[in-house]
C-alpha cells in the first residue's frame, strides 16, 4: 500500500481531493406549524469528489460581474472519509444507529479492502504529519453541498488536499462504482393456490 499523498497549499477555491473537516449533510428541512426543522447529520472529515475543471470553471464564473453563468455549479459532490478501525467493526455509521457489515482487519477481506481490490471502498493511508488516521471512502455514502458555503468553509476548515494522482484514482474508481450495472433481485411470487384444493 502505497501513502496517500497530499498538499497542503490551500487555494481559494474548492479543488477535487480537498479534505475539509466537520462538514453538514442536510438529511431533509421540514415545515409544521410554522416551525422549521433541519435534520443534518456532520461529518468529520470529507472529500470533494466534484471533477476539478468544473470546480475552477464554476470559481472563475463566480468571480466575473457579468456575462454567461453557464459554467455555475448548484452543488459539489463529496463523501466522507472513515476512520478504516470502525470500518473494521462495522461502527462507522455507529452515531446515526446504522449498523454496518464488519469487514475482518486480517486475512484476504482485509488486504483486498487495503489495497483498493473491493470496488466500494477506497482506503487512503497518510504519510507523517498529515493529520488524519488510515480512512475508507465507502462509495455507497456521498452527498452534496452547496459550493459558496463549501468554499466560504475551506478557509477554517480545510485539512489537505490529496495530490492529481491520487484524486485521480479516487475519482476513476468512485465512477466506475457509480456506473456498475446493479441488477436488482427479482422476488419471485409464491404460486398461487388452486381452487378446490385443500
Amino acid at each position: 500500500m502505497q501513502l496517500t499523498r497530499t498538499r497542503s497549499t490551500r487555494l481559494p477555491r474548492l479543488c477535487q481531493g480537498d479534505i475539509l473537516r466537520e462538514v453538514d449533510c442536510v438529511e431533509y428541512v421540514a415545515e409544521k406549524g410554522g416551525v422549521i426543522e433541519v435534520s443534518k447529520i456532520v461529518f468529520p472529515l470529507v472529500i470533494v469528489l466534484t471533477q476539478d475543471c468544473d470546480l475552477e470553471q464554476d470559481y472563475r464564473v463566480r468571480a466575473a460581474p457579468e456575462g454567461n453563468k453557464d459554467k455555475w455549479l448548484i452543488s459539489v459532490l463529496m463523501a466522507p472519509l472513515y476512520n478504516i478501525e470502525h470500518v473494521y467493526k462495522g461502527e462507522h455509521l455507529s452515531e446515526l444507529k446504522i449498523p454496518m457489515q464488519v469487514v475482518p482487519k486480517t486475512g484476504n477481506t482485509g488486504n483486498f479492502l487495503r489495497n483498493n481490490e473491493r470496488p466500494r471502498y477506497h482506503y487512503l493511508e497518510f504519510a507523517e504529519g498529515v493529520p488524519i488516521v488510515p480512512s475508507v471512502i465507502d462509495f455507497k455514502h456521498y452527498f452534496s453541498a452547496n459550493s459558496e458555503y463549501l468554499r466560504r468553509w475551506k478557509r477554517k476548515n480545510f485539512v489537505c488536499r490529496v495530490s492529481e494522482l491520487f484524486r485521480e484514482d479516487v475519482s476513476q474508481r468512485f465512477a466506475a462504482y457509480l456506473s456498475r450495472v446493479g441488477l436488482p433481485e427479482i422476488a419471485v411470487p409464491a404460486p398461487a393456490a388452486v381452487a378446490g384444493e385443500g
